[in-house]
């Protein structure tokens, strides 16, 4: 599959609440305000139900151009039910989970650091997700890597990157000053959108300060 980049300028990261009915709703939301890639971050959700949330889904990033990922489950994505998956240090490794989903998917990596980094490149990942690179609520006592190693470490990366971690629309313009190379191709927001009151207009306000990020096709 080639990636589109422009699909991931901005990334929603559902919050794992389990709660079916609502992520229906939070997800249209969030494509109707502009986004274009969400990863279903349930870990409370069996696999099975996990794939019919999916396959529910996924017809709703199919029609807008857009990707839908899976957190973790290589399996669900691999059947189908996804465009790809997201793995982290407790999933399968890239390497492993690159071979499960072959060239048709998206693999996407939890990163944390360089050597992170690099593996997820050799790997053949899609993309990477790099974090936490502002300070954030749900990483409490988690020290954020800040935007000027952040944008070091994505400018001598061999795949696309993208910032994940206390990301709000302000913190975005601050990474659009970077320079070009260290920028990362997009943002990946959880809280700013999924407990936003109107997660249709967070959505937007994150696709509009972030469309300058830039764009392009990996």
């Amino acid at each position: 599959m080639v990636l589109q980049l422009d699909a991931l300028t901005v990334l929603l990261v559902t919050d794992g609440r389990g709660d079916v009915d609502r992520l229906r709703d939070l997800v249209q939301a969030a494509v109707a305000g502009g986004v274009r890639a969400v990863q279903l971050r349930e870990p409370n959700l069996a696999a099975r139900r996990l794939a019919e949330l999916a396959s529910e889904l996924l017809p709703l990033l199919v029609e807008v151009g857009g990707y839908l990922l899976v957190n973790d489950r290589v399996d669900v994505a691999a059947a189908g039910h996804a465009h790809g998956a997201q793995v982290g240090r407790r999933s399968l490794s890239p390497r492993d989970a690159r071979i499960a989903l072959g060239a048709s998917r998206l693999l996407g990596c939890s990163v944390h650091d360089e050597r992170q980094l690099a593996e997820a490149a050799s790997a053949g990942a899609d993309f990477a997700v790099l974090a936490p690179v502002f300070a954030t609520a749900s990483k409490p006592g988690v020290e954020p890597l800040g935007v000027e190693r952040a944008g070091r470490w994505t400018a001598a990366a061999q795949v696309p990157v993208l910032w994940l971690g206390g990301v709000t629309p302000a913190n975005v313009a601050r990474i659009v000053s970077l320079p070009r190379d260290h920028r990362p191709c997009g943002v990946a927001v959880l809280g700013g959108i999924c407990h936003a009151v109107d997660p249709r207009a967070a959505a937007a306000q994150y696709c509009e300060v972030a469309a300058a990020l830039g764009s392009g096709t990996h």
